[in-house]
């Protein structure tokens, strides 16, 4: 089953609403770290879930601008996982999460340098060899900028695929955070990014802490954030896209209403495309 259209991150709290009647959306995306197990309930419920639906594997604990050697052990089962069920491909983070061993269980942002960009394309290149497949890599949300940086974050990524020869999972609310944040043009981030890299879309939800954004993926998608989606389906166009709702996350209902705004938004640019 090919990923195309509109789709839902996974919760175990929609697990009964997705198994039920007709199917309610395109395509789900799975936390990869809640089945890296042998067995149990979850993986026996994902293994439902996938005859119902295509899948997609979204993972935190890569850390693949890190300096500590990659977590093999990770990987294969990682790999693992995805030779079981069959996802339309994977993605992690722009990011590292700890150091010396130590998880710091956030996704913290790069300084933007050569250096930095040499010592990801060489680790992304070994990651992509041992799963066998290319990987998506994602735009974080930053809250902090590295006085060394020598490149903007939309130049190091555009970079780092072309390099690695992987794709980009765009995450259009962490653009909107992080332009709020830093004081960047959004237009500009998405109209640097290389067309045919940008493979899958993010859209969540964020909070105003008073001076700065927070992603925190516990709201509805804001209106500024819809209005930099539209502008990147008239720029990228048929990209599949998704929400991300892991706190204070409602009945399925109200987010497939939500997710009908975004498919409006889609279909609206396809249908100007065809005339």
């Amino acid at each position: 089953m090919g990923i195309q259209g509109v789709g839902l991150g996974l919760r175990p709290v929609h697990y009964s609403a997705l198994l039920e009647g007709p199917r309610p959306v395109d395509w789900l995306e799975i936390l990869t770290e809640n089945y890296l197990v042998p067995g149990g309930q979850p993986l026996a419920m994902l293994e439902r879930i996938r005859e119902r639906y295509p899948l997609v594997m979204h993972g935190v604990s890569l850390s693949i601008g890190g300096t500590d050697p990659l977590d093999l052990d990770y990987l294969r089962a990682v790999k693992a996982l995805a030779t079981r069920i069959e996802p339309g491909w994977i993605s992690d983070h722009l990011c590292w999460t700890g150091v010396g061993g130590r998880n710091v269980h956030d996704l913290l942002p790069l300084p933007y340098t050569q250096e930095a960009l040499n010592h990801v394309v060489a680790r992304l290149l070994e990651v992509q060899e041992v799963l066998g497949r290319p990987l998506l890599i994602e735009n974080v949300s930053s809250y902090l900028a590295y006085r060394q940086s020598e490149l903007t974050e939309w130049e190091f990524l555009s970079e780092l695929a072309r390099r690695a020869d992987c794709s980009i999972l765009l995450d259009v609310n962490n653009v909107y955070v992080s332009s709020v944040n830093h004081g960047f043009d959004p237009l500009l981030y998405l109209r640097s990014l290389p067309r045919e890299r940008v493979r899958q879309i993010h859209l969540a939800g964020h909070s105003d802490a008073g001076g700065h954004l927070i992603d925190t993926h516990d709201h509805p998608i804001a209106e500024p954030v819809f209005a930099l989606y539209e502008a990147a389906v008239a720029h990228y166009g048929d990209v599949p896209a998704m929400i991300e709702r892991d706190a204070h996350i409602p009945p399925l209902e109200e987010l497939l209403r939500e997710l009908e705004r975004v498919r409006a938004i889609a279909g609206a640019r396809a249908a100007r495309a065809a005339a």
